[in-house]
C-alpha cells in the first residue's frame, strides 16, 4: 500500500450534510438485523459526530486500485488471498501479534504467486474487523441472562452486566485502533519487511519441519525462481515493497456511515473505514439495512453466501449492488462446508454464469466447517477445510469459470484452535492454547501447510 501520492490527490469533503450523504441514512428505514440496543441514543449519536470529522482510515484511490485488482482475479488474471482473525480485540492489536497476521499473509501469498503463476491480491480482515453477528441477541449462564457478546467495538466478553452493556464509545477505539493497526500494516509492507527474499527464507525454515518435507520440491522451485530474479539484477520495488489492503464486515452500519466520504475527485461516496467491505450470511436481506447500505458505497464489496443460497437470491444481489456489472466491485464469498458444497455450489455459480454477471467467487472454507468436539470445544477439522477448497476448485474447473480467491481465519500465532493438519492437533490439543473468543482459526503452521496444498492445485489448473 505505498500510495503516498493519494493523499495529496483528494481533499476529502468532511461535511456529512450533503444530500448524498444524508442518503446513506436510509439503512435506518430498512429492517435491521444484528445491530445492538445502544442503550443511550445522544451518547451514540456523539460519537458518530465525531467519527463524521475523523480523518478517513483508507483513500479512494486505493479501494478504486483494488477493485482493479479483484476485476483481474474474477478474469482468472490474479488470485485474493483474504486472511486474519474472526474477530480483532481491542487487548490483541499489539505490534507483535499484528506483524506475525501480516507475515502469515505474505508466506501464504509467496507460495500461491508461485503455483498459480499469476499475482495474489493480499487482504488482511484486520483494521476493522472488530464485531461479530450472534445467533441470539442475549446468552444466559446459571440463571442470568445478558446481552452476546457482539465483539470489541460493541461491548465486553466479561459475563458481567456492566461488561456486557454496548457502549458507543468503543466505536471510537475500533476507529483509533483499526488507524494504528493500519499505520503498522502501511510500515510492514512498504519498509522491507515485505521483501520477498525475507518471506522466502521464512518458509524455506517452515518446510524443514518434520512432516513438511512433501513441499520441499515447490520450496525447491521457488528458490530457484528467487535466485534466478536475482541473477538477472531484479531488485526493484516489486521484491521490496507489496500492496496490502484492509477488508472488514460491514456490520455496525452506525460505524460504517460515520465513517463514509464524498471523494473530491468523482463526488462518489466511498466508505473510508476500509478498502474491502463485505456483508454476511446473516445481515444480506434484500430489503435489509446492510443492503441498503451496501449498494450507495464506491468500494470494492463481497457478500457471503451459505449454503441455503437460492440462484435468485443471488441474481437480485447482483442487480442491487452491482447494477452496471462493473468489474472487480462485486465478490461472491461462497461458505458451504465440505459436506454440502459438492451439491450447493454448482448450480449458484452457473446461474450466476449464464446470466453474464462476472463476480469473483471466493472460497470461505471456515464458516460452513464448525463443529464441537467431545471436550466442548467449539472447532474444525483441518481436513475439512482442505477438502472444500479443494471442492471449490474442481468445480470451478468443471463449469469453466474461475476460482478467484480464498478466505481464511487464521492468525500468526502457534494456538491450538483447529484439529488436525500436520502438527496433529487433537481434541486434547485444543486445550494447549485456544485463545480465540468467537470462532477457531488456523495457526500459523496450518495456514502455510494449506497455502503450499493450495499452490499445488492452482499449478496443476
Amino acid at each position: 500500500m505505498h500510495h503516498d501520492h493519494v493523499a495529496h490527490e483528494h481533499d476529502f469533503s468532511l461535511s456529512a450534510s450533503s444530500a448524498e450523504l444524508d442518503a446513506l441514512a436510509t439503512w435506518r428505514d430498512s429492517p435491521r438485523v444484528q445491530q445492538p440496543s445502544w442503550p443511550d441514543e445522544s451518547e451514540r449519536a456523539a460519537v458518530a459526530a465525531q467519527l463524521r470529522t475523523a480523518p478517513p482510515l483508507v483513500f479512494a484511490g486505493e479501494a478504486d486500485q483494488l477493485s482493479a485488482r479483484v476485476a483481474a482475479a474474477a478474469r482468472g488474471e490474479a488470485f485474493v488471498l483474504m486472511g486474519g482473525d474472526c474477530a480483532e480485540t481491542f487487548a490483541e492489536s499489539t505490534a507483535d501479534r499484528i506483524r506475525n497476521k501480516i507475515r502469515t499473509i505474505l508466506q501464504m501469498s509467496a507460495v500461491l504467486t508461485y503455483g498459480a503463476s499469476m499475482p495474489v491480491v493480499k487482504m488482511g480482515r484486520m483494521a476493522g474487523q472488530f464485531a461479530k453477528p450472534r445467533s441470539g441477541d442475549t446468552e444466559t449462564r446459571d440463571g442470568v441472562t445478558l446481552p452476546s457478546y457482539r465483539g470489541d467495538a460493541v461491548n465486553g466478553y466479561e459475563f458481567t452486566e456492566a461488561s456486557r452493556t454496548p457502549d458507543p464509545h468503543r466505536l471510537w477505539r475500533m476507529y483509533t485502533t483499526s488507524a494504528s493497526t493500519l499505520n503498522l500494516l502501511r510500515a510492514f509492507t512498504t519498509g522491507g519487511f515485505a521483501d520477498l527474499r525475507e518471506v522466502h527464507a521464512w518458509n524455506q525454515g517452515f518446510i524443514s519441519g518434520p512432516g513438511f518435507d512433501r513441499f520441499e520440491s515447490l520450496a525447491r522451485d521457488i528458490d530457484r525462481a528467487v535466485r534466478f530474479m536475482a541473477a538477472c539484477g531484479y531488485d526493484f520495488d516489486a521484491l521490496r515493497s507489496v500492496e496490502f489492503y484492509a477488508a472488514h464486515e460491514a456490520l455496525l452500519l452506525d460505524y460504517e456511515e460515520a465513517l463514509s466520504r464524498i471523494d473530491s475527485r468523482t463526488g462518489q461516496i466511498y466508505d473510508c473505514s476500509g478498502h474491502f467491505l463485505w456483508i454476511g450470511e446473516r445481515t444480506r436481506q434484500l430489503d435489509g439495512a446492510h443492503v441498503n447500505f451496501m449498494a450507495r458505497v464506491n468500494n470494492p464489496i463481497g457478500v457471503k453466501l451459505g449454503p441455503g443460497t437460492s440462484v435468485d437470491d443471488a441474481l437480485r444481489l447482483i442487480d442491487r449492488l452491482d447494477p452496471e456489472r462493473r468489474p472487480g466491485r462485486l465478490t461472491f464469498i461462497t461458505r458451504m462446508g465440505a459436506d454440502k458444497i459438492r451439491d450447493r455450489l454448482p448450480a449458484l455459480v452457473e446461474g450466476v454464469r449464464d446470466a453474464g454477471a462476472k463476480v469473483a467467487w471466493v472460497t470461505d472454507p471456515m464458516h460452513g466447517n464448525t463443529i464441537t468436539s467431545s471436550n466442548g470445544y467449539k472447532t474444525r477439522r483441518f481436513e475439512d477445510i482442505l477438502d472444500e477448497v479443494t471442492a471449490f476448485f474442481e468445480i470451478h474447473q468443471e463449469l469453466g469459470t474461475i476460482p478467484a480467491g480464498l478466505h481464511m481465519e487464521l492468525t500468526g500465532d502457534d494456538v491450538t484452535e483447529v484439529l488436525g493438519g500436520t502438527g496433529s492437533i487433537d481434541e486434547v490439543g485444543l486445550e494447549r492454547r485456544y485463545e480465540t473468543l468467537v470462532d477457531p482459526r488456523l495457526n500459523h503452521q496450518q495456514s502455510l501447510e494449506l497455502a503450499f496444498l493450495v499452490a499445488e492445485m492452482l499449478s496443476q489448473r
